[in-house]
């Protein structure tokens, strides 16, 4: 009998693998970064309705239409710093401001948005106190040596000065020298990412808030300072903290955590604005990883608003919960050591928006896992093509 050996194709080229590999991570990376992103008109408007310059500080409202809804964002600087958000199921509704009665600060209901009907959930961000303490131990436990706090509505505030979607405050007490505490509001019309650390992604959802101190002369040789928010709202006030854990760092090298103060429904677990901020600060104008210093939060307590004629404009029985956001850690540079500190929020409505990884990480990390499957996976099939090749089948 004779004996003849089946043929057989040959296994599958390395390059038929590979270009198959490679289309699927591009079509991977393609949607999960094409998808659609809402965008807003913006408009920005300084002291609405306002017949003269108001001497007390000035009133800013940015008026951000959606498809068929609207944010309001108001910040003012009459009292202490305040970043108003209202959300409306309008795309038509409008800011109406009594100034007589808004400059008084002694009238509830004297800013509003209506029709009243259309608002679907309101949130404020005050900046209340800036607290500093003497860590003489190196400790960074800020309830040892406190000196006595600066009552930020107590402050002398700039104008605001305004130019495009952005605006900046400025302000300082007497025992500042020539030191000042600034804000910089940012708004926005779609999804970005800050150019400078943090990086923080926002939305057309949310506005920025980055607040620094630069050139304060501190009242110890080790000082660190903490700065006290508070959350004031109506029915559904920012409430609990959480902070969320990630295993990337691009955008923000040294940090994987992001906190989260935010505010949720009655019986549901659905959010209904946030404010949100990576735990660091940076002892720089020009931040680089090596002035960067680690932050803390304390848990929300119940507090009494502080002056503010937003607040008093807007809300007739606020809640309002404080915590405070205390800058450095033992061992960290104290404040002397720069005489500079850097710190940046998102205030905004809906859920916070999440950090993912960008397309180039993905495609390395696919590339990095994919490429020895593909390799034990090629092995496999020429190992098993050249034993059947091996093999003689008999003839009848």
């Amino acid at each position: 009998m004779a004996a003849a050996r089946t043929r057989s194709s040959g296994p599958p080229s390395l390059s038929s693998f590979s270009l198959v590999f490679l289309f699927s991570v591009f079509s991977l990376c393609q949607s999960s970064f094409s998808g659609e992103t809402s965008r807003r008109n913006v408009t920005v408007e300084l002291n609405p309705g306002s017949p003269a310059l108001p001497p007390g500080g000035d009133l800013l409202h940015a008026r951000a239409v959606g498809a068929a809804d609207t944010l309001h964002f108001l910040f003012c600087s009459q009292g202490a710093p305040t970043l108003l958000l209202v959300h409306t199921n309008s795309s038509s509704s409008a800011l109406t401001v009594n100034w007589t009665q808004f400059e008084a600060r002694n009238v509830s209901g004297s800013l509003k948005v209506e029709p009243e009907s259309s608002i679907l959930y309101s949130s404020a961000i005050v900046f209340s106190r800036l607290l500093e303490y003497d860590d003489v131990n190196d400790t960074a436990d800020p309830t040892s040596d406190l000196l006595p706090p600066y009552d930020l509505q107590d402050f002398t505030w700039s104008r605001l000065n305004q130019s495009g979607l952005s605006a900046e405050l400025c302000g300082a007490a007497e025992s500042f020298a020539n030191g000042s505490l600034c804000l910089q509001l940012s708004l926005f019309e779609s999804e970005g990412r800050d150019q400078s650390w943090p990086r923080l992604l926002h939305t057309a959802d949310s506005s920025q808030l980055k607040v620094w101190l630069d050139g304060v002369l501190p009242r110890a040789t080790r000082s660190r300072f903490m700065l006290e928010l508070q959350a004031v709202g109506g029915a559904n006030p920012l409430s609990r903290v959480e902070v969320r854990r990630s295993i990337d760092d691009e955008f923000t090298p040294s940090i994987f955590k992001v906190s989260q103060w935010v505010s949720s429904g009655n019986r549901s677990s659905e959010v209904l604005g946030f404010l949100q901020w990576k735990p660091v600060a940076y002892r720089q104008a020009d931040p680089a990883l090596e002035f960067a210093t680690p932050c803390r939060h304390s848990d929300p307590r119940p507090q009494t608003a502080a002056a503010s004629a937003l607040i008093r404009g807007f809300y007739a029985e606020p809640q309002t919960l404080g915590l405070n956001v205390s800058f450095g850690l033992a061992g960290e540079p104290f404040y002397n050591s720069t005489k500079f500190l850097s710190w940046t929020v998102l205030l905004g409505s809906g859920s916070p928006p999440v950090d993912s990884f960008s397309p180039l990480v993905l495609t390395m990390m696919a590339v990095g896992l994919g490429t020895p499957m593909i390799l034990l996976l090629v092995g496999g099939v020429c190992v098993c093509v050249r034993k059947r090749a091996a093999a003689y089948e008999p003839i009848n």
